[in-house]
């Protein structure tokens, strides 16, 4: 105890702040090379790296020696096959302000495009009367049903939601999961609700729904097939009869994308 003690009293303010610019540098390093050919290679970097490192301490000098060398050249390599994605980081660096970059606000305009792209299916659908059964994950992992389903992670598109919907394909039964802006899963089994209370009129979709929201926090979206209504249901709560500008409200409001606070379920009010 002494020790750690010891350890702690001995770490200046100076040797955090050290470490957090570090780990933010870091932080944005992997943000801007994120899906590119460079992450791949970085990988493969540091695989090696600490292969090289438990050859040494095995004492295998060859393997260590080849390694060691591949390594020095492996990072040459690397100036010389992404210097275009070098010249565009340091042109990023210079258009904009790095450390004031406001990751928030590109995961907002992610998230309204997605917003966009899931009203829009949904109107194309209430319009052709097409049922549909979509789930925004939020807190609350959504794995166990998941895994009852087809897993797809692929961008968020009124084309494939629209698709995967429709009557004639093998996905359109079921739910289709969403989580992070990506389409995780379709035709998904949810647990149907067991409430006594539920209206008699509502189909296996909106019990489905509903039992859903009785165990998780996720943000769901039914489309009627029969009337060709729109319907949410969060906290246990039933919302009918939606049109798409209330629907876009209730998830911009739900997943919190504007920056501006605002009164819980504002959109109840909002035609």
């Amino acid at each position: 105890m002494e020790t750690i003690l010891e350890i702690f009293s001995s770490i200046r303010i100076l040797d955090v702040l050290d470490i957090i610019i570090v780990s933010f540098a870091f932080y944005k390093l992997f943000i801007l090379i994120k899906g590119t050919r460079a992450e791949q290679l970085i990988k493969g970097l540091l695989i090696i790296t600490v292969i090289a490192k438990l050859s040494d301490i095995a004492k295998l000098y060859t393997v260590y020696y080849i390694l060691d060398n591949t390594m020095k050249l492996g990072f040459i390599a690397l100036l010389i096959v992404f210097q275009p994605e070098l010249r565009k980081t340091l042109e990023y660096i210079g258009k904009n302000n790095f450390i004031q970059k406001d990751y928030i606000d590109n995961e907002r305009i992610e998230k309204k495009k997605s917003f966009v792209e899931i009203v829009e299916t949904v109107k194309f659908l209430s319009e052709r009367k097409i049922g549909a059964l979509i789930v925004m994950e939020r807190n609350i992992g959504l794995g166990e049903y998941i895994e009852t389903g087809i897993e797809l992670d692929a961008k968020i598109s009124s084309e494939l939601l629209i698709g995967i919907f429709y009557d004639k394909t093998p996905l359109h039964d079921g739910a289709t999961i969403i989580y992070n802006d990506r389409i995780v899963a379709a035709n998904t089994y949810l647990p149907l609700s067991t409430n006594m209370n539920v209206s008699q009129e509502l189909g296996t979709r909106h019990r489905a729904g509903i039992g859903l929201s009785e165990v998780s926090d996720a943000f769901i979206i039914i489309v009627s097939e029969e009337t060709g209504d729109i319907s949410v249901v969060i906290e246990r709560k039933l919302y009918r009869r939606l049109n798409g500008k209330k629907l876009m409200n209730m998830l911009i409001e739900e997943f919190k994308v504007d920056a501006k606070t605002k009164k819980k379920h504002f959109w109840l009010n909002k035609k």
